[in-house]
């Protein structure tokens, strides 16, 4: 009988194909990088995007809040995931006929995983690949009730295997009647993929519900923002409570924190944000327990 010896690198390819390092739940779904997360600001703050983000970064927590949002935006970010995990994201948003629309892009790899049939050399290496590409938009229905839509296209790639599939996200946002307040309901990743060979992998469906707040210090240069919100993947037994915040001064320089719960494997966020008039640089940091290493996440921002 043929025997697969499984390496280090086999191991962080379960981390991309289940949710037992990154969510630690008794559930079945696949497809893990379309729960990394988008923007190193929003990832620094617990990943609480449903309530805290405020740019084209909403393209991936709630496309109801682009409705928000003016002008055209384009975003990078690398991020470098525990151990060989890697992805790459852009982001683009502009306005036609009156509506926003943004653009997504997420690539995420792991290289270099080693085959082996018996002990011993690998036969040979092989890379795993993962791809979404989207289109969003937001609009109001009230004035202060905004709706978002996401549809996301796709893609998985094992050793000799391939698959395609599709998802959509909704969203609704909320402009509270207090100043610099909001509330925010998502959800998100609802779809099918393609059979990967015998079987397909069932999407990380999920529902999130978050407020924000921000708050200017009169006669300061100081902004202060913070939000929760709650997680809730559909076919799993996860369920998450995601908090954040951000002390903004002059609108230059940032910090920010966050924590997450219902994770055994990690908790605490932090990064830092700098501004130079349209540019914006974000920095995440996520460590991990369980001897995972840790993340670092970079993104890069213009807005004309």
């Amino acid at each position: 009988m043929k025997q697969i010896r499984i390496t280090k690198q086999l191991l962080l390819l379960l981390l991309l194909t289940t949710t037992v390092a990154y969510s630690q739940s008794a559930g079945n779904t696949g497809l893990s990088f379309l729960k990394y997360g988008f923007g190193a600001r929003n990832i620094a703050m617990g990943d609480a995007g449903t309530a805290l983000s405020n740019d084209l970064t909403n393209l991936f927590y709630n496309p109801a809040k682009l409705a928000l949002t003016d002008g055209s935006e384009v975003l990078f970010m690398h991020n470098e995931w525990i151990q060989d995990v890697r992805s790459e994201v852009v982001g683009a948003k502009t306005t036609i006929f009156g509506l926003p629309f943004a653009l997504g892009f997420n690539v995420t790899s792991v290289d270099g995983i080693e085959y082996r049939e018996i002990p011993g050399e690998p036969i040979t290496t092989f890379n795993a690949n993962y791809f979404f590409g989207s289109l969003s938009t937001g609009f109001f229905v009230t004035d202060e009730i905004s709706m978002g839509l996401s549809f996301k296209y796709l893609y998985e790639g094992i050793l000799n295997d391939e698959a395609t599939g599709f998802g959509f996200d909704f969203g609704i946002n909320y402009v509270l009647p207090y100043e610099g307040a909001t509330a925010s309901i998502v959800l998100k990743n609802v779809g099918s993929m393609n059979e990967l060979r015998n079987e397909s992998t069932k999407l990380p469906a999920e529902v999130r519900i978050g407020t924000a707040y921000t708050y200017s210090l009169e006669d300061t240069k100081f902004d202060f923002t913070g939000g929760v919100e709650f997680q809730k993947y559909l076919d799993t037994d996860d369920n998450h409570f995601n908090f954040g915040a951000e002390v903004l001064y002059n609108k230059l320089i940032a910090l920010r924190a966050g924590y997450q719960s219902g994770f055994e494997s990690r908790g605490f966020t932090t990064g830092a944000g700098l501004m130079w008039g349209n540019l914006k640089f974000d920095y995440a940091f996520l460590p991990f327990n369980l001897g995972l290493g840790s993340a670092n996440l970079f993104s890069l921002q213009f807005k004309f």
